[in-house]
């Protein structure tokens, strides 16, 4: 704890956003870095707390007071030794992560948290600038041969661990490029795609091979990769979106989020966007139905498009401004929260049900919803319209895709229709095959999917060699 009092002297300082009228008409980043000294400042907060709280608050288990009290000291190097000790790739999570780390700090019980998100992002954007970050080739090789399908989060950190274990590491990617949804489903204004480049450089130096355009289970059958491979990781995420199937969902203009962002980041990404039918928000009344980042993510990009008007709906009611601390720290509390694309324009409604999409010559012109009470029943006299050109559906996912793979293994689905693998050993019900991320868990967070990847990997490693000295 290098400054005992810092948290009694210093206020809470975050990263700021550009103003919305400059952001809106780009998709670069546009969050503003503090300096190195307010950073430093800013770490000299921690309280070095007898237990820590953020350590279990942080999916991957981040020494968060460790590498805090290293940035105060100025000795950057080692916190960056530190964090990548527990996380692959800082710089995603540092962008793109809720930070639960945050609603945990003991500081947030009667103060404003630690900044440890930016923190976090500082230490690994120092890293790549100064050139500390370089490749870790394994000195010697095992001669074990692991498939690793999907490039997401998962994908990345568990294929990343095992070539630094000394294995030869295949990952397969159905899409051109790797990153999975931090690539296709981020806007490039939350995280610019040049990091996961950056990442997969360093990967290819380690010993990773990529294999881009290949869908395994359709272009590649499971028999060829079990005939090929010691060991297949399946780490496709969680891809089949929650459908809305009510009166006029037959319409056009109504189409999944996940249909929509793709196409705006492959436009960014100067890849084809491989459809006849762009979906574009430019001069339309744009109603996304969905509260959550995904929701957030349709808003910033339908503004940034040229959208005449941006309504969110959400079923559940309005949460409060501010939680009870004292209830519900150290865990992620239930307030209402504003992300920089509410910022930037759009309507929200809440406890708003939709009940039927109605259309024009075949084309949505407007939905009919209506209130509900706490218990999702519509409340009657409720009823109202909303003018819609574009609906955008962004309620989540179910599961993962189980046509192709999932199906020709005959892979045993849990409850929720997930691949079923426990978190010790992330075994599959199908002999040497494992699977991590979002396809085994169900959709959750980026930080929660590199914490599988990383375990999975040691779980193969001690698979493949009887012992492992990778981390969990």
């Amino acid at each position: 704890m290098g400054k005992v009092t810092g948290f009694l002297e210093i206020d809470r300082k975050d990263r700021k956003y550009a103003p919305a009228s400059d952001r809106i008409r780009h998709y670069r980043e546009f969050i503003i870095p503090l300096t190195e000294e307010a950073t430093r400042e800013q770490a000299s907060r921690c309280m070095n707390c007898g237990i820590p709280y953020c350590h279990n608050g942080c999916p991957v288990n981040n020494q968060i007071p460790d590498w805090n009290d290293l940035v105060y000291k100025g000795d950057w190097k080692e916190a960056l030794g530190n964090l990548h000790s527990t996380n692959n790739f800082p710089e995603f999570t540092g962008r793109v992560c809720p930070a639960p780390c945050e609603a945990s700090c003991t500081l947030n019980l009667q103060d404003q948290p630690v900044t440890i998100k930016s923190i976090e992002c500082a230490i690994v954007d120092r890293g790549w600038k100064e050139g500390w970050i370089k490749p870790e080739v394994p000195t010697a090789k095992t001669g074990k041969r692991v498939a690793v399908v999907g490039s997401g989060p998962a994908g990345l950190a568990c294929a990343q661990q095992l070539a630094r274990a000394g294995h030869d590491v295949h990952v397969f990617e159905k899409n051109g490029k790797a990153g999975g949804l931090l690539r296709y489903g981020i806007p490039d204004f939350k995280m610019e795609k040049h990091f996961i480049d950056r990442r997969v450089g360093q990967m290819t130096v380690e010993g990773v091979t990529f294999h881009y355009n290949v869908n395994v289970g359709f272009d590649v059958s499971h028999e060829k990769l079990l005939a090929e491979f010691d060991a297949v990781v399946l780490a496709g995420g969680a891809e089949k979106p929650r459908d809305l199937p009510i009166p006029g969902r037959e319409l056009a203009g109504i189409h999944f989020a996940m249909d929509f962002l793709p196409q705006q980041n492959r436009r960014v990404g100067k890849e084809p966007v491989n459809t006849n039918e762009p979906i574009l928000a430019a001069g339309k009344n744009v109603v996304v139905i969905g509260g959550g980042d995904t929701g957030s993510d349709c808003i910033g990009t339908s503004v940034r498009q040229g959208a005449l008007k941006v309504t969110q709906l959400e079923i559940m009611p309005k949460p409060p401004e501010k939680e009870n601390k004292l209830l519900t720290w150290p865990e992620w509390p239930l307030k209402l929260r504003t992300s920089s694309s509410h910022e930037e324009g759009a309507e929200r409604d809440f406890a708003v049900n939709t009940v039927e999409f109605k259309g024009d010559n075949g084309h949505v012109k407007k939905l009919r919803v209506t209130r509900v009470d706490a218990k999702f029943q519509p409340i009657p006299g409720s009823e109202f319209d909303i003018k819609a050109d574009l609906v955008l559906l962004a309620m989540g996912f179910v599961s993962p895709m189980h046509e192709g793979l999932i199906h020709s293994l005959g892979l045993k689905l849990d409850p929720r229709n997930n691949v079923a693998a426990d978190t010790l050993s992330y075994k599959s019900s199908a002999e040497k095959v494992f699977a991590c991320g979002d396809m085994r868990r169900g959709q959750s967070l980026v930080v929660w999917a590199i914490r599988e990847g990383r375990q999975c990997a040691h779980s193969v490693d001690k698979h493949l060699m009887g012992a492992t000295t990778l981390p969990r």
